[in-house]
């Protein structure tokens, strides 16, 4: 049996899987939503609050966008590390305190490493300080319409009160995927190269499941795993997400699970809208005792039995092998003297975001 044959037999058998519905039930958060039209075509708790990790950094990229457009920056303002950006714990750019990026290469680091120092030193160039940029998200997730969501920092790490929801945050991504697409090719690179260093994605599918054009992946230990994904195939779009994986593994296989049923018509859609989910008046799930606690070993042996999809001697999803783009970005040293941006205009979205691209 050659190579080529066995990697055609499982996807086949992959694929069969996803027609046939033989996968486990998944007891966290799932959803997906046909981009073109908003219709949600699955959803599991996707109203339950949720702790979103890194995904919060779509916020943070939205807000600064929202302040390009609004002129109070431009792509070419210096970002500087300051002390209290510097500070944060990893994943960081690496940058020392004092040096500089364009607010482009800050946002492509941003989101391609999920690096919290630039998220932090974003926020202050955007808004002056971290706490006046955290208001101006929370500002900005009320225009949305975003009712699970509230944000105390803009990197995602954790927080109690840093929480949201898989119908809040794929609202979020329909938002900055309508609002601002001349920035979606951020969120489809794979890696940055910033000098001898390469800042490289959590996402693998944008290596290894072919059509994904984004967009962001997250994780605290009271989160578990987490990603927001868009694909196109066949000239179908589609939007993921999936909460509180108890492994890249799971979360990746998982979420091209998710998409393969939605494009064969395993499922075929609620005829709802993405902001027709309700957001649930309750606690965030907390994971940190399933994911690292001491039952996390149990925990997570559990999963893999349940859902073995990519592990040795089982058929994976994400067989396709995709060049992953490469942005360079360029460390500008120390600058001084950098203006401040100018007092900051309201801004919000002006119509809620159904998917109408």
């Amino acid at each position: 049996m050659t190579v080529h044959f066995r990697r055609r037999l499982a996807a086949a058998l992959v694929l069969i899987l996803a027609l046939v519905g033989l996968a486990p039930a998944w007891a966290n958060p799932l959803l997906l939503v046909d981009m073109q039209t908003g219709e949600v075509l699955f959803e599991q708790e996707a109203g339950q609050p949720w702790h979103p990790a890194s995904l919060t950094k779509m916020m943070t990229a939205y807000v600064a966008f929202a302040a390009i457009r609004a002129g109070r920056l431009s792509l070419d303002t210096p970002i500087t590390v300051s002390r209290n950006a510097w500070n944060q714990a990893p994943s960081k750019s690496g940058l020392e305190i004092g040096s500089s990026v364009t607010l482009r290469d800050a946002l492509y680091i941003l989101v391609v490493k999920s690096a919290n120092d630039m998220a932090v030193a974003i926020g202050e160039a955007v808004s002056g300080d971290e706490k006046a940029f955290v208001a101006d998200m929370n500002r900005m997730a009320e225009a949305m319409g975003l009712s699970a969501t509230r944000f105390v920092n803009p990197h995602g790490l954790h927080k109690d009160g840093q929480v949201s929801s898989a119908r809040d945050l794929a609202m979020l991504a329909l938002y900055i995927r309508r609002d601002f697409p001349q920035y979606l090719p951020m969120f489809a690179t794979e890696a940055v190269k910033l000098g001898k260093a390469s800042l490289e994605s959590n996402n693998s599918l944008l290596q290894h499941f072919a059509g994904t054009t984004g967009m962001k992946t997250g994780y605290v230990c009271a989160s578990g795993l987490n990603i927001v994904a868009t694909v196109e195939r066949g000239g179908r779009q589609l939007l993921a997400v999936v909460l509180g994986g108890s492994s890249a593994r799971e979360r990746n296989e998982m979420t091209a699970e998710l998409v393969l049923r939605g494009l064969s018509g395993a499922v075929s859609g609620t005829g709802r809208s993405v902001v027709q989910i309700a957001n649930l008046d309750v606690a965030p799930v907390n994971m940190r005792t399933r994911i690292c606690g001491k039952d996390a070993k149990t925990y997570v042996a559990g999963r893999e039995a349940a859902y073995p999809m990519g592990l040795k001697g089982h058929p994976s999803y994400l067989t396709d092998r995709i060049a992953g783009i490469v942005y360079e970005a360029t460390d500008l040293g120390r600058i001084v003297d950098i203006p401040m941006p100018r007092p900051r205009p309201g801004y919000a979205p002006t119509t809620v975001a159904t998917g109408d691209q």
